[in-house]
């Protein structure tokens, strides 16, 4: 097995001294005793989609591919328990087969359960919550080699926290998740002006199940995308395997050319923009959700994404354009906007507050720094949370004045994991070390 591991985007690696794939919860339990005994550091790791080094792991790597069965499943109540390393790739239609079905996804479906739910993954809809708050119960191996379980009525500070735990409390061994009965998404695509969205935004994400566009800064016009919820037997009218199939390519093949001739001739990037907004056409369809919800991701980008109360989502916007039209920068793929409900994890990026991600991006071959630096500033201001799994360079003194909890899940932290068993720098960067 390689000694060196790099993630989906490939701006971080690691190479641990030891890799292991435990099978069993108990195989978890003792490599982490090991670890402790020898004096190292453990980090798991799932698909290795996170754009930030959350699961870089300096000395003990523990690859949760094998831990990907469905354990339990409780028909009448809709429960259903996963090992942590089951991809949602995987568990999609495993429930589909059973009439059943996540209530809410992103748009991406390579992340296993333990790593969406540990780094705050979320879909669009501002009556939906993101992954984590879907989980009913949580085992997971802490520093002494013991084996936690939490719910909301055992240990529920332990699990307020380990829904979105960074992967900073402990192993995820096991989740339980509650799901809904399987529904399909009537889905509309529709092309919008800049001007028209911003101003109706609000009432956008109000009026549909689920709401979110796509904005090439420097073109005039939006893709909106709105999806109705439908029961499972409704009448389906997908995309054809055609259209798919072109689709694919068009975003795929097509689009990283595109990016290429930008990267070498950085002055085609807007006008390159501004035809790819033009090619991103109105249509709609019908489908079972998770065919709905997730869309391919086949050309290598570096990502950031703040969520910020869903109120200044037209004025943070504006503010980016400005920025970028003024300071010419190129920048060659689409911010991407959406809507969800609050919560009340501890460290979810919608804690308390109903919230507006916006996610913005640059080709992996492209310069990124003084954009993303750009948006952190702007989105920032707005009283932005950080992606967990996406890149910034916010630390603990800028981030406990933006979450209620911050302190609570610190002093959790350091009463679970005193000597940093589960640190690494970037956990050390955005909590603060153990203990200090």
């Amino acid at each position: 097995m390689s000694s060196v591991w790099r993630n989906w985007a490939g701006n971080e690696e690691a190479r641990p001294r030891r890799v292991l794939r435990p099978s069993r919860p108990e195989e978890v339990a003792a490599a982490v005793s090991e670890a402790v005994r020898d004096g190292l550091r453990v980090k798991a790791v799932g698909a290795g989609h996170s754009f930030s080094p959350i699961a870089v792991a300096p000395d003990v790597q523990l690859r949760l591919d094998l831990l990907d069965g469905v354990e339990e499943f409780d028909t009448a109540s809709g429960l259903v328990t996963v090992g942590a390393g089951m991809p949602l790739w995987k568990l999609n239609p495993l429930l589909a087969a059973h009439g059943r079905a996540l209530e809410n996804m992103g748009d991406i479906d390579r992340q296993t359960v333990s790593g969406a739910i540990s780094t705050g993954t979320h879909g669009s809809g501002v009556r939906f919550g993101g992954i984590a708050t879907q989980v009913r119960a949580l085992e997971l191996v802490l520093a002494d080699g013991s084996v936690a379980r939490c719910s909301p009525g055992e240990r529920p500070d332990l699990f307020a926290a380990a829904r979105v735990g960074l992967g900073a409390l402990g192993v995820i061994t096991r989740v339980t998740l509650r799901t809904v009965p399987l529904f399909a998404l009537h889905a509309r695509d529709a092309a919008m002006p800049v001007a028209e969205t911003l101003e109706r935004v609000q009432e956008l994400a109000d009026a549909h199940d689920h709401f979110e566009f796509f904005w090439f800064p420097h073109s005039d016009t939006t893709l909106t995308r709105r999806f109705r919820r439908l029961p499972g037997d409704a009448p389906l009218a997908p995309i054809s395997p055609f259209a798919r199939r072109f689709d694919e390519a068009v975003s795929g093949a097509g689009f990283e050319g595109l990016n290429r001739i930008g990267t070498r001739v950085p002055g085609l990037v807007p006008p390159i923009t501004r035809l790819a907004a033009r090619a991103m056409s109105s249509r709609t369809w019908t489908d079972h959700a998770p065919r709905v919800f997730v869309s391919a991701r086949n050309v290598r980008f570096h990502e950031g994404e703040f969520a910020l109360p869903r109120e200044h989502a037209a004025e943070a916007l504006r503010e980016l354009k400005s920025w970028i039209d003024t300071h010419g920068e190129k920048v060659s793929f689409p911010l991407e906007v959406r809507f969800t409900a609050a919560d009340d994890i501890w460290l979810s990026t919608a804690q308390g507050r109903e919230t507006c991600y916006i996610a913005f991006h640059q080709y992996h071959r492209m310069p990124y720094r003084r954009y993303f630096d750009a948006c952190r500033r702007i989105l920032g201001a707005y009283g932005g949370r950080p992606h967990w799994g996406k890149m910034h360079d916010l630390g603990a003194d800028d981030l406990r004045p933006r979450y209620a909890h911050f302190d609570d899940f610190t002093a959790l932290r350091d009463a679970l994991d005193p000597e940093g068993v589960f640190s690494n720098p970037y956990l050390d960067r955005v909590l603060g070390r153990p203990g200090g």
